[in-house]
């Protein structure tokens, strides 16, 4: 079978099980089985595949809606290229904009000392310390996967030295002085119907949270925030999250917090000041 062939088998394989860009992930998956990129195997598509079961075998894995992530083993994240494991949670665009509003808090109030909380693969600490050369950053998780996925991720990109990792709850095992708390942490009711990519596959502890409207975790955050006396926080949350995170906020005599929206206008997360 050659590439061309290969590349035509696979868009099919992938159509037939609903995969909304066929070609697309076709190539994805036949430039991550033969090591050429999407060029390439126009380049080269009267080469012969080698090892066709393999790649059989990888594209009947994502007709199964495994998400390509986790059968690359990679994902983009603010043009960075990042290692994702099975059982962690795959980055998604939208958390881009919560580094983006932490990096603004950042520079407005030289800020050195920031806490994550949930690190998962620790893209947004990564990508926070790689922005910001003058922070440290403590990380926390509660899941054994997560945080070894963290620490590959830190290791490719040198931040061994500047993250430091916790297996703890929330901000449990830290007793530094903390800035800011940034966190995309679980903030989906459980009511909620999700993908097969994502509910089959995803970790579930990392994606809902208990409560009608899954702003427990979020409101648990700014709760200990407030009990710690740590400054800022910065929260990525759902987009219908927006009235019972404000209630709150004004339950709590919060006075400072300003919400951020996508590029669809939908609210994805909030920025507030606690002390």
């Amino acid at each position: 079978m050659s590439i061309a062939e290969a590349l035509k088998k696979l868009t099919r394989i992938l159509r037939q099980a609903g995969i909304e860009r066929p070609l697309l992930e076709a190539e994805l998956l036949l430039s991550f089985h033969s090591g050429l990129d999407r060029v390439g195997l126009r380049l080269h598509e009267s080469d012969s595949v080698e090892d066709e079961e393999s790649l059989l075998a990888l594209a009947r894995r994502r007709a199964n809606h495994e998400p390509l992530e986790y059968i690359v083993g990679r994902a983009g994240f603010y043009s960075e290229e990042f290692i994702v494991h099975p059982g962690v949670l795959i980055p998604r665009p939208e958390t881009e904009l919560l580094v983006d509003a932490a990096s603004a808090l950042i520079e407005r109030h030289s800020l050195r000392n920031i806490a994550e909380i949930g690190t998962g693969s620790a893209i947004v600490s990564v990508m926070l310390a790689k922005k910001h050369p003058q922070i440290t950053i403590e990380a926390s998780d509660i899941s054994p996967k997560a945080l070894e996925n963290a620490k590959v991720n830190m290791e490719r990109f040198d931040m061994s030295g500047r993250i430091s990792l916790h297996h703890c709850s929330m901000l449990d095992d830290i007793d530094t002085k903390v800035d800011m708390i940034v966190s995309n942490p679980p903030y989906i009711a459980r009511k909620e119907e999700l993908p097969p990519e994502v509910s089959l596959y995803e970790p579930h502890e990392a994606l809902y949270s208990s409560g009608e409207d899954g702003c427990d975790m979020l409101k648990a955050i700014v709760n200990l925030a407030i009990e710690r006396e740590i400054p800022y926080v910065v929260c990525e949350m759902g987009y219908l999250q927006r009235e019972p995170m404000r209630r709150f906020f004004e339950e709590r005599a919060i006075g400072e917090y300003r919400f951020y929206r996508d590029l669809a206008g939908l609210d994805r997360g909030f920025e507030l000041k606690v002390c």
